[in-house]
């Protein structure tokens, strides 16, 4: 198959590449790109595991192919940290013990990232709805709806 050129940004690094048209944004992402605290779950978008910033709206990234991102600026969970500094929601997902297995971990702080760069002070019905397409196996989900409401908290 032919390859396609592909250039985007990834967490704040432009990166150009040559890639097959059917390949998915989580395939490029992690098998070329290593970004791997982006998870493979389902493969057909239905539990969050996969879920990236483009261009600041969380997308699935197994559900978008990796030429739609030409262009675009994707935050993985690995552009969260700053300067050697963990992001204000992965403290709180720690501190909080909102972290079990950890597989849904980088889906869950990518969707509360969204909602937090536009809602500073989500109500606990607003963190629901954003988490909503993340599924998690382990929590419960009550310590991942503390931690996003005490990473708002110290916004």
């Amino acid at each position: 198959m032919v390859k396609q050129s592909l250039e985007l940004t990834v967490n704040g690094q432009l990166q150009s590449l040559e890639v097959e048209p059917q390949r998915t944004l989580l395939e490029v992402l992690r098998d070329d790109l290593g970004m791997t605290g982006t998870k493979r779950g389902c493969d057909d978008a239905s539990c969050g595991a996969c879920t990236v910033l483009m261009n600041g709206k969380a997308v699935l990234s197994c559900n978008i192919l990796a030429l739609e991102a030409n262009g675009k600026e994707v935050l993985t969970v690995e552009g969260l940290a700053k300067d050697g500094q963990i992001h204000p929601l992965q403290k709180a997902f720690i501190e909080h013990g909102a972290i079990q297995c950890g597989f849904c971990t980088p889906g869950m702080l990518m969707s509360a990232k969204e909602l937090l760069d536009n809602n500073p002070k989500p109500t606990e019905i607003e963190i629901k709805e954003a988490l909503s397409g993340n599924l998690c196996r382990c929590t419960g989900y009550t310590k991942i709806i503390e931690a996003v409401q005490a990473a708002s908290q110290n916004k």
